[in-house]
């Protein structure tokens, strides 16, 4: 069994010493970013094998439960040590200053990081409130599901489900809603697919959070459910992961949880367990 691609990294990752955020800080706090370091090598294939070993061979819900008791084993962020996490998972490596808005596309400066109209926050793209979790220190804080997102753009997304069609988003080029439902621009689209999968699979009623499950519906509100799930697999297969998807699954591993998003790893999985 192997990682479906390797590719080499973005340069310019900022040094993990430098970028700690003190619990006291608040969440509208503006950090300046960190001076960035050279980028670690990938990890091979070996490796990324060796982690999947347990789920080596396992198909459906076998799989599942074998991917969970791999991906459980995580270091975790706090809510407001986020922020700078951010600034290193999603750096532009073509401007090391900026991170790339999930949605928006757009590569905006570190420093304006917070809650005003232009400014950049944290997107849950597993809605909070699909499971009554917050920001809780868990899936909360999770960073295979968090991502910089314009102000604007975050609110107008809210706590949808994904799902095609409606009107344009003001500030996210290629991206639609409607009062139901939002559809993110074609490059992210796999992205968002791997992320929801990902949840699904690491919390699953255990650490005291709610167990997060897909569906093919739209509307779920504060249930933990999120759809759709049958749009999602066709995103995974239309958008597969990129290096700078890679590289972010990497810099997670490496830094911060020290667990992996199987579906970037390995995207035919999404088809063996869904």
């Amino acid at each position: 069994m192997r990682i479906s691609r390797l590719t080499p990294w973005a340069a310019g990752l900022a040094a993990a010493s430098l970028i700690l955020v003190p619990a006291s800080a608040s969440a509208g706090q503006r950090n300046t970013a960190a001076a960035p370091a050279a980028a670690p090598a990938p990890a091979s294939a070996s490796a990324v094998d060796t982690y999947y070993a347990a789920a080596e061979g396992k198909t459906g819900a076998a799989l599942k439960t074998a991917l969970h008791d791999i991906i459980k084993n995580q270091s975790k962020v706090t809510y407001d040590g986020v922020w700078n996490a951010l600034k290193v998972t999603d750096q532009d490596p073509a401007n090391s200053n900026n991170v790339i808005l999930v949605y928006s596309g757009r590569s905006q400066s570190k420093s304006t990081n917070g809650g005003g109209v232009n400014d950049w926050n944290r997107e849950h793209v597993w809605a909070k409130s699909h499971g009554d979790f917050g920001t809780a220190t868990g899936p909360g804080t999770d960073l295979h599901h968090l991502r910089p997102e314009d102000v604007t753009v975050n609110s107008t997304r809210g706590n949808k489900d994904f799902d095609l069609g409606g009107g344009p988003v003001s500030e996210a080029p290629g991206s639609l809603t409607d009062s139901d439902s939002f559809e993110p621009r074609n490059a992210v689209k796999g992205d968002v697919a791997r992320m929801l999968l990902y949840m699904a699979v690491r919390y699953d009623g255990g650490d005291g959070f709610a167990d997060l499950e897909m569906n093919d519906k739209v509307n779920n509100g504060s249930a933990p459910l999120f759809g759709r799930i049958s749009l999602l697999k066709q995103w995974n297969l239309q958008d597969p992961p990129d290096a700078f998807e890679q590289r972010r699954n990497q810099v997670i591993y490496d830094t911060y949880q020290h667990n992996r998003n199987p579906f970037i790893d390995h995207p035919e999985w999404v088809n063996s367990i869904w």
